[in-house]
């Protein structure tokens, strides 16, 4: 039986838990939400709301995880031996497994409109051009369910050749072009004429936004932007040496996501505005509207190609730890078959997310409460899912682990152990109730 795998460095698995928080999340969904959230107010509340509600589960994900040293099943069945709380990592299983069944089509729209914009393909004067080609691309069932078996080929590659040589490899190289890509994307938008209404619209606040249902919609991208609740931050932790610091690493992953989503915005808003356009244009605000910006800049075709490289490498990191999730489990302790795993998992995933590819074409007509296939995959993990396992993940940190695990795990000063014990056991679980029920209700 070979060794179970182990992130090398510190950094490695750093980057890597920073990697699976920052996907589509952080570029595609946090501009369009603080774009129809009034801008900076919802920007302020997402960063309060990612440090005292998201930072603390994290370290809680954390700590079952390297307490475990095992698969998310395993994992519980070690620290709670004889008793439900097993089925947690289950969950964070069956969530992973669908939520990549969904993202990877979204990964291939991505892939699609990659090779369109190498090629040139992606430049028109016609202001209906780039409505009318995501409409065309999603209707294409050839190229969709392609385009998304392209991508998940990639992440099946990655994962196949283990954490060191896989995970950590991608994510090294993944992880600071993402940011080197972002920086100059930024300069450049932040720099066309009348690109200063765009960045007041981020940081100076207009307090009117001010309100419950703002917080609300801050509380949950600030929840789901960091991937705490399908035990992909435990599986990841379960690789950790113990020498690493549980809680400056809990810390620098979530500030590299606050970065990466007010880069992100930096991207967007500065041109958006400059260039005439309205903020809250919603989900299509990647595909439509930011295509359709970098037509009016100088060289903006090569700009383009790098927005969706970094699009792209954003969403594969975060598909990497879906998909490690999956295959850790599935493989249990039979460590020298993980290509073996890799490549079912992978292909299982494909299949099953092929009926959410075509939920814009040929399967348009089927509907699951009132939703498409794929927006009821993405209801049902995101407002449903991933709450319950952010709640259970929360409780077992906070009341299942004696106080000396916690601390074995957590040694940082009282004052700070005492501030975290606190928003894990009461402040993250009330806050996550809430958004659970809002979830269910809207």
């Amino acid at each position: 039986m070979s060794k179970r795998d182990q992130f090398a460095s510190k950094i490695g698995f750093i980057l890597a838990a920073a990697g699976s928080a920052i996907g589509l999340g952080a570029i595609w969904k946090f501009p369009y939400m603080a774009g129809t959230n009034g801008g900076s107010v919802f920007i302020i509340l997402f960063i309060l709301c990612t440090l005292v509600i998201g930072l603390p589960i994290l370290v809680a994900e954390f700590m079952i995880g390297r307490r475990g040293q095992s698969d998310a099943v395993t994992s519980f069945k070690k620290q709670a031996p004889r008793t439900p709380w097993f089925l947690t990592g289950w969950l964070g299983f069956i969530l992973s497994g669908i939520i990549l069944s969904f993202y990877s089509v979204v990964g291939g729209w991505i892939l699609s409109y990659l090779v369109r914009a190498i090629g040139f393909k992606l430049s028109s004067n016609d202001e209906n051009f780039f409505a009318e080609l995501f409409g065309n691309l999603t209707l294409n069932a050839w190229e969709v369910v392609l385009a998304q078996g392209a991508f998940l080929l990639i992440v099946i590659l990655i994962i196949s050749s283990g954490i060191q040589n896989g995970v950590e490899k991608a994510s090294k190289w993944m992880m600071p072009l993402l940011f080197v890509f972002f920086i100059i994307l930024a300069i450049r938008s932040m720099t066309l004429d009348g690109a200063m209404d765009g960045i007041k619209f981020m940081f100076v606040p207009d307090w009117s936004y001010l309100t419950g249902k703002t917080l609300l919609l801050a509380l949950g991208q600030a929840f789901f932007s960091l991937s705490v609740g399908v035990a992909a931050m435990l599986t990841y932790a379960s690789y950790l040496k113990k020498d690493v610091r549980l809680g400056s690493s809990a810390m620098n992953v979530a500030w590299m996501n606050i970065g990466i989503s007010i880069l992100a915005g930096l991207v967007i808003f500065p041109a958006v505005f400059a260039l005439g356009f309205s903020p809250d244009q919603g989900p299509g605000l990647v595909f439509i509207i930011i295509p359709a910006v970098f037509q009016h800049i100088p060289l903006g075709s090569i700009f383009l190609i790098i927005f969706f490289i970094l699009l792209l490498f954003a969403t594969i990191t975060s598909a990497i730890a879906m998909l490690e999730i999956v295959v850790a489990t599935a493989m249990g302790s039979k460590f020298e078959k993980r290509k073996k795993y890799a490549w079912l998992c992978g292909i299982g995933i494909f299949i099953i997310g092929i009926p959410s590819a075509l939920s814009f074409g040929k399967l348009a007509d089927v509907q699951i409460l009132g939703r498409s296939i794929f927006d009821f995959a993405d209801f049902f993990t995101n407002s449903i899912g991933m709450p319950i396992g952010a709640l259970l993940m929360a409780l077992f940190a906070g009341y299942q682990l004696k106080r000396a695990e916690q601390l074995e795990e957590l040694p940082v000063k009282p004052w700070v152990f005492t501030i975290w014990r606190i928003l894990v056991r009461y402040v993250a679980p009330i806050a996550i109730i809430i958004v659970l029920y809002q979830g269910i209700k809207g």
